[in-house]
């Protein structure tokens, strides 16, 4: 399968507390803090997501293991690490579903397409729609069969001083995660990873189903 070379991103901010902060009163007593909403849990979770993605680039988390390093890894890693900084709750039933629909901690890039994650389209409206955590999604056929790829959008809040960007890991053992800025695949990219109806190969923009609301 080709590499889609693309220019490395090596830096990434500081990454912000995905918990809410604990205090004391005057007697030392602790008070609980108020739960999160769930519209400020939602920015929390994308902004990690994009924090662990970006890490990635330059070197991979011990943590995430080098049999699971491929493009659909690293989303499950992305999505994992994020939920246990800011949801962990959420981490009691694994957050994707197998080819049958059932819960699974694990999905191939096919099944994470087909069973976790909703179409958004495939044409340019859609890009100003897209957020941190939205997936780009190409099917590539070979003499053995199908190859699916993924790539991960990371949306910078401030969208007028910084760029959208795709971090993806290319699939090969060993290969390093790779990044470019999202307007730039659908002319720059080779044609079959260009983001465009027309390229047959591209099936288009992805949402997780829980981000769905």
């Amino acid at each position: 399968m080709r590499v889609l070379m693309l220019t490395l991103l090596l830096h990434a901010g500081p990454p912000p507390s995905g918990t809410a902060p604990v205090s004391a009163n005057r007697e030392g007593a602790v008070i609980a803090a108020e739960p999160v909403a769930p519209e400020t849990r939602a920015r929390l979770l994308r902004r990690e997501v994009a924090q662990v993605a970006l890490a990635q680039l330059k070197a991979p988390d011990a943590a995430w293991q080098p049999a699971q390093r491929d493009c659909a890894g690293l989303i499950r890693y992305a999505y994992r690490t994020a939920y246990r900084r800011v949801a962990s709750e959420r981490l009691a039933s694994p957050l994707w579903r197998d080819t049958r629909g059932n819960p699974s901690d694990f999905a191939d890039a096919e099944t994470l397409l087909t069973r976790s994650f909703v179409p958004l389209g495939r044409g340019a409206d859609v890009l100003a729609a897209l957020r941190t955590g939205d997936v780009l999604a190409f099917r590539q056929e070979h003499d053995a069969g199908p190859v699916f790829h993924l790539m991960l959008v990371v949306r910078p809040e401030d969208r007028a001083h910084a760029p959208a960007r795709v971090v993806y890991h290319p699939g090969e053992a060993g290969a390093p995660v790779r990044t470019g800025i999202l307007d730039s695949l659908a002319t720059d990219a080779p044609l079959e990873w260009r983001p465009v109806p027309g390229n047959t190969a591209f099936l288009g923009f992805f949402r997780f189903k829980e981000w769905m609301s």
